[in-house]
């Protein structure tokens, strides 16, 4: 992993670090005793930095550059040994590399279900996952804070925490938006750039940050996908009576049984469904039957409504409900409204059913 060049006398005189790696983020330059010469050459590649620690404390931090190891441009540590401008001699100190590049395509995801409260469902169980990118940010604090004395510190030495990390601020932020479990497939950019801004000032704490977080799918329980999945598909079925008559006529046809086969029990029908409306039509000795009683259609489903209000949600309202909300005042033409089916959140005027609400008045009062 490191390149060691001797060039003149027992001690280092050029000091750099080559990464054929993807996944190191700190690496200790070796030598026995730590012993630099004074006046070596150090080395600092772009995406990394150099952080000397000289008996146990942290000195100083080289960026990307060509550097002299002397006294003027290593203040913290010529502090530190009480050097003077005459010093020639070799000095100890151990040097860690940093990388400082994007580690990208790590990924996280939720171990357990999260449960959240579905405005239209109720409380929900959720799964989730995505991928996130990290780099570090500071060094020095990096070094102190995760790495310690660690001679090779690789990603996968702190991905397990930060995975968590992402999952602790992912449940608290999906329980604060309120957004309807059907609406997440359309936010996730909107609650990855929430999540990344609620983790941000813990990983500034390890010096890490974390410039791009995504969430690539929000999923619910097996069970619950099934149930939706029905109803979807009796919403395009429609009438369900007229979709099983239709499959049982495509059955047939592809049995074998023959278009004449067909057309003849098709016939047979007819005329059997013809002669019992004669019959029913002519009641006893010729006289006219009674109508029959028709049962009448089941009773619409009433439509509700929900009401954003401070960042939370209430309802079900009725339509009832949402009359003497108005004229109580509690609801107005902007107040945010939702139903089921329903494109996202519209102002309550902008709806065909309570725009009604706001525009009827009361007859004038009775004279005298």
């Amino acid at each position: 992993m490191g390149i060691f060049d001797f060039l003149t006398g027992e001690f280092i005189d050029v000091i750099h670090w080559t990464d054929d790696t993807r996944d190191t983020m700190v690496w200790r330059f070796e030598r026995e005793d730590h012993e630099i010469k004074y006046g070596a050459k150090l080395t600092v590649r772009e995406g990394q930095a150099a952080v000397f620690v000289h008996e146990g404390q942290l000195a100083d931090v080289f960026t990307p550059g060509l550097y002299m190891l002397e006294t003027n441009n290593m203040p913290i540590t010529t502090t530190l040994n009480h050097w003077d401008h005459g010093f020639k001699s070799p000095f100890k100190s151990e040097v860690y590399f940093v990388n400082t590049t994007r580690f990208s395509d790590l990924k996280w995801g939720t171990k357990n279900p999260i449960i959240a409260r579905d405005p239209e469902f109720g409380p929900v169980r959720l799964r989730a996952y995505g991928s996130y990118t990290i780099k570090v940010s500071d060094p020095a604090r990096f070094l102190t804070e995760i790495v310690g004395t660690d001679g090779e510190f690789t990603m996968d030495e702190i991905s397990y925490q930060i995975r968590n990390i992402i999952v602790q601020e992912f449940s608290r932020t999906i329980a604060r938006a309120g957004i309807p479990v059907l609406d997440m497939a359309a936010n996730t950019r909107e609650l990855g750039t929430l999540v990344g801004r609620d983790i941000a000032p813990r990983l500034a704490e390890y010096g890490l940050e974390m410039p791009e977080l995504y969430i690539e799918n929000i999923s619910l329980p097996e069970a619950v996908e099934a149930v939706l999945d029905k109803r979807t598909s009796m919403g395009v079925v429609g009438d369900l009576s007229t979709y099983m008559n239709y499959q049982a006529a495509e059955s047939l046809t592809a049995q074998g049984t023959g278009g004449a086969a067909l057309q003849a029990g098709v016939g047979a029908g007819l005329g059997m469904q013809i002669a019992r409306e004669a019959s029913a039509q002519a009641g006893p000795w010729g006289a006219p039957a009674p109508q029959a009683q028709i049962a009448p259609p089941p009773p619409p489903v009433e439509q509700v409504w929900h009401i954003a209000e401070a960042g939370k949600t209430k309802g079900p309202f009725s339509r009832a409900s949402m009359g003497r909300m108005s004229a109580d005042g509690a609801l107005t033409r902007d107040t945010l409204v939702w139903t089921a089916g329903q494109d996202g959140w519209k102002k309550a005027a902008d709806v065909t059913a309570l725009a009604t609400l706001f525009t009827v008045l009361p007859p004038p009062p009775p004279e005298g």
